[in-house]
């Protein structure tokens, strides 16, 4: 990069990749905060990755955040869809990561049982 013009369309290429990523596909984000780590966040964090792998899905965007200040429900997932409401399930873990996965990543279909807020646009 040699100039303002450089910089310019490196900016507006990186925009475009962004808005691209978050606009077609699904969001998963998992608390990764300390109350999250010790509830089991990274083993549900791990299982999110394997079943995404192993359903071969394509349009998932999987990132972690910091604390969320519902210590008392960890793991604490969120689901966003292309266009939907962010969907937070509480007390999640590892052993529910499919039952989420294919329901509502892949038949669009929320699982009320673990739902502990929406959040609509």
């Amino acid at each position: 990069m040699k100039t303002v013009e450089d910089l310019k369309r490196l900016r507006e290429k990186l925009q475009t990749d962004n808005q691209i990523r978050h606009a077609a596909g699904t969001q998963i984000i998992v608390g990764m905060g300390t109350c999250g780590i010790a509830a089991g966040a990274r083993e549900v964090l791990s299982a999110i990755l394997d079943e995404i792998a192993k359903a071969k899905i394509q349009d998932v965007n999987v990132t972690q955040t910091g604390c969320i200040g519902m210590c008392e429900q960890e793991v604490l997932v969120d689901i966003v869809k292309a266009g939907g409401p962010r969907i937070s399930y509480g007390k999640v873990t590892p052993d529910f990561i499919p039952k989420l996965i294919s329901e509502h990543v892949v038949n669009d279909r929320i699982v009320e049982e673990r739902v502990i807020g929406k959040i609509t646009k």
